[in-house]
């Protein structure tokens, strides 16, 4: 079930733990995408408030908002490149998508394999995709309040797996949102503690929502390859015996 686009609007827009869960999150994507010039980048979900940094050296940003949970103008002051669009079958060609990035999609959709192919479709050779996640173990995925706490969850494990079913490769992974999930003056006021704490402990130890960057894999055609004849030059045909 996915979530109305005010609601994540309102999360990370006019919120002060919104605010601090998108500075969260941003930080660790630039630190795994510290930049895109040139290139074509993609979100899917509700993406925006992470795409902002590849607007001004990217050669293509689009925000794709699914059809169950609504779509907005963004980015704001600027020409848009937010599109609504069907779950599962996208307005981009195939092969051309250099990044693509998930959020609150994966977790919230009701078809996740046709959404992986669809992704796996999309992405370029060499292009990288990075799935961000709630956490199945952390607190974030406990509390409604967020849009973190509401789908499937995931741990790293299961979402590893999950993406070498439909030919991704898992690459790298990293933790994010290590602050209490609390509005509460003291526990916003601890939260970049949290967070520097955070990023120095395993990721299999991540916080409310981890990442995964994946790679697309190609594979050789499946199935019988006829074999073909060779063609060999005959030998020269000489007499067997001596005439008489």
């Amino acid at each position: 079930m996915h979530l109305d686009v005010q609601d994540l609007r309102n999360f990370y827009y006019r919120s002060a733990l919104g605010r601090a869960a998108q500075s969260s999150l941003q930080a660790r994507v630039g630190e795994i995408w510290p930049e895109a010039k040139g290139q074509t980048v993609v979100g899917f979900g509700f993406a925006a408030p992470l795409l902002r940094p590849y607007l001004k050296d990217a050669r293509r940003v689009i925000a794709l908002m699914p059809g169950p949970q609504g779509v907005m103008p963004w980015p704001t002051g600027k020409p848009n490149v937010s599109v609504l669009s069907e779950e599962t079958l996208w307005p981009l060609e195939t092969g051309h998508v250099d990044k693509l990035l998930l959020l609150h999609a994966l977790e919230t959709s009701e078809r996740a394999s046709d959404l992986l192919e669809e992704c796996w479709r999309v992405l370029g050779p060499g292009g990288r995709a990075l799935f961000i996640v709630p956490n199945r173990a952390g607190l974030w995925a406990r509390r409604d309040r967020t849009p973190f706490g509401y789908g499937r969850p995931y741990s790293p494990g299961q979402l590893e797996t999950q993406l070498r079913k439909h030919q991704f490769l898992p690459e790298r992974h990293a933790g994010a949102l290590y602050q209490v999930p609390s509005s509460k003056r003291w526990w916003m006021k601890s939260a970049p503690a949290f967070e520097k704490i955070g990023r120095r402990v395993p990721t299999m130890m991540a916080g409310g929502a981890f990442m995964v960057e994946a790679t697309k894999l190609v594979y050789p055609p499946k199935g019988k390859i006829a074999p073909t004849r060779i063609r060999r030059a005959s030998a020269v045909l000489e007499p067997t015996a001596k005439p008489v």
